[in-house]
């Protein structure tokens, strides 16, 4: 019994001459299989339903293709179980019997289920390697997703270290300012601490109206000094901070305390501004004390927008 060729096996399960013919010489007439798996592999090639020229030269199963004027292109292809186990059809073989009707089915038949095994391998390659790219898929989004957060981290830590320096330094200028006073203080001690000899004497002597003398004058009467401002913020969402800083501390400090202690958005630009009477402080009265612009001992500001 002879078998059908492997390009009239692949024409008899639905395949068009053309890429049956492709897949045997691209396959170098290897067999059934392996041309299946080419048209498989190549079924969507932009080129694959171009005709088909075959080689100058070309050798099939071991004899040359030849074309007369008067023949078809034609692809001979190896007879698969045949007594001469070469894999070759001698055309010119008297005792080659074509195929009945139900050997023909039946091999279309086989062929058919051979093709399904190999289309049922292909999707569950392909369903496997679809498994295996979502996996890398997922991977690399959770690896930008860290790659995200550590940024995240990273621009977090950067703010929390400046507004650290940002504190540091304003501590550092209050230190100064302290320091400041305390000089002040000794000066205005010095300059004026000279006792009165008349302070000395005793409780038990009544005291005796002196007239008054050009030598024996003390410090002239001043008004009390407050060192010290309690100053009420009022935000831009209404809610209120409540600080205490020093009379000779300049306004900017308090602006700092509000960028520091506040909730205003970040980047917002704002200024101070005293209700009553109102009055918007500039940036040159930053830069003055707050004894300066009449808010000791105690002062309510208002923080606006620029």
């Amino acid at each position: 019994m002879a078998e059908l060729t492997t390009l009239e096996s692949l024409m008899e399960m639905g395949f068009d001459r053309n890429r049956a013919e492709k897949a045997v010489a691209s396959t170098g007439n290897q067999g059934i299989e392996q041309a299946m798996d080419w048209l498989m592999v190549h079924e969507n090639d932009p080129d694959i339903d171009e005709p088909f020229v075959p080689p100058v030269g070309n050798v099939v199963g071991g004899a040359a293709v030849t074309q007369s004027p008067t023949d078809e292109p034609s692809i001979a292809d190896p007879a698969e179980g045949t007594a001469g186990g070469d894999g070759s059809i001698d055309v010119d073989d008297p005792s080659k019997v074509p195929l009945s009707e139900e050997e023909r089915l039946e091999q279309v038949r086989r062929l058919e289920e051979l093709m399904r095994l190999k289309q049922a391998e292909r999707r569950e390659r392909e369903r496997a390697e679809e498994l295996e790219r979502e996996k890398q898929r997922r991977k690399d989004g959770q690896e930008l997703q860290h790659i995200r957060q550590k940024l995240q981290d990273d621009d977090m830590k950067k703010l929390s270290d400046q507004r650290m320096k940002e504190k540091m330094e304003d501590k550092m200028a209050r230190q100064r300012v302290k320091d400041k006073i305390a000089r002040d203080r000794e000066e205005r001690a010095q300059k004026f601490g000279v006792v009165s000899p008349a302070s000395t004497a005793t409780s038990s002597q009544p005291a005796q109206p002196t007239p008054p003398s050009p030598t024996s004058h003390g410090p002239p009467p001043t008004k009390k000094e407050y060192d010290e401002s309690r100053i009420q913020i009022r935000l831009l969402d209404g809610s209120t901070l409540t600080a205490v800083f020093k009379s000779q501390e300049p306004l900017a400090a308090v602006r700092v305390y509000v960028q520091v202690n506040g909730n205003t958005p970040e980047g917002q630009d704002f200024t101070l501004l005293s209700p009553y009477p109102r009055n918007e402080y500039t940036e040159l009265d930053m830069e003055k004390p707050l004894k300066e612009l009449g808010l000791v001992p105690s002062a309510v500001l208002v923080v606006i927008k620029k």
